[in-house]
């Protein structure tokens, strides 16, 4: 059993629903993303997002499109995420998953990545603008080194492509609350609880909701139909607020605490 679906096994144990939190590697710079990791493995996260900085990130919001300019000034590389996460892991057991755009993997290597990933305790790898069919490559050599390969769903999506995604896809499967890219908003789409119980007609993973989940309210209601809620942008719009590089880890401890009421 992995480390995703062991977290998640815990959870169905325990009666709970997961936390998963993306921020960017490097954003404000690769200490403080270690620092970062560890904070939110602390904070009993079920599985973290990594983001990969990319210079076009068109599923991103202004938020995040802005982390990934902070990250990419730095010079952070594909290379450089992977040895944060590997440092990180020495010291975390939390599963960490790669959130990126196609083209960084692609121009790294697939084979390389998967197994340079593997070797550094990355537990899958979600790419956000590659389809199922166009996978399939990617997904063998995943699949070689124990890696899972996590897939997007929009409400957008049809009845097909949900079941070609539930026979692919493996760790869950994330289910997008919205059309449009990601940021926080006042509300969830009423569409979020739909598409999960569609995915759920074809798959028996872990099904986590993001895109828009930005409050302890919205946290509430998302758990309440899905196995985990994602929150990205209201974690990296705190860091972007906080005006000290030292402070950071203490505030996104502290945002974290209150939209999962530890």
């Amino acid at each position: 059993m992995g480390r995703i679906e062991d977290a998640f096994a815990q959870l169905r144990r325990a009666g709970k629903k997961g936390f998963i939190p993306f921020i960017t590697a490097g954003d404000p710079d690769l200490q403080t993303t270690e620092k970062l990791l560890i904070e939110l493995a602390q904070a009993h996260s079920t599985v973290i997002e990594l983001g990969v900085p990319f210079s076009d990130p068109m599923a991103d919001g202004p938020v995040i499109q802005r982390s990934s300019e902070r990250a990419l000034n730095q010079n952070v590389s594909l290379q450089a995420v992977i040895d944060v996460a590997a440092r990180a892991r020495t010291k975390i057991q939390t599963p960490i998953i790669l959130f990126s755009y196609f083209n960084p993997l692609l121009q790294f290597g697939l084979k390389r990545l998967a197994t340079t990933a593997k070797e550094a305790g990355v537990d899958g790898i979600l790419v956000t603008d590659l389809t199922p069919e166009e996978a399939v490559d990617f997904e063998t050599e995943l699949r070689r080194n124990e890696l899972d390969m996590i897939f997007l769903t929009a409400p957008t999506s049809t009845d097909a492509r949900l079941k070609l995604i539930a026979e692919r896809a493996s760790g869950f499967i994330y289910a997008v609350s919205r059309a449009g890219v990601t940021g926080e908003q006042a509300s969830v789409s009423e569409e979020a609880e739909k598409l999960v119980s569609r995915v759920r007609q074809f798959s028996s993973l872990p099904v986590a909701v993001g895109f828009g989940v930005s409050t302890r309210e919205q946290v509430v209601d998302v758990q309440r139909y899905a196995d985990a809620v994602v929150v990205g942008s209201a974690i990296v719009s705190q860091i972007e607020r906080t005006a000290a590089v030292a402070a950071v880890p203490g505030s996104v401890r502290e945002f974290v605490r209150g939209l999962i009421n530890e």
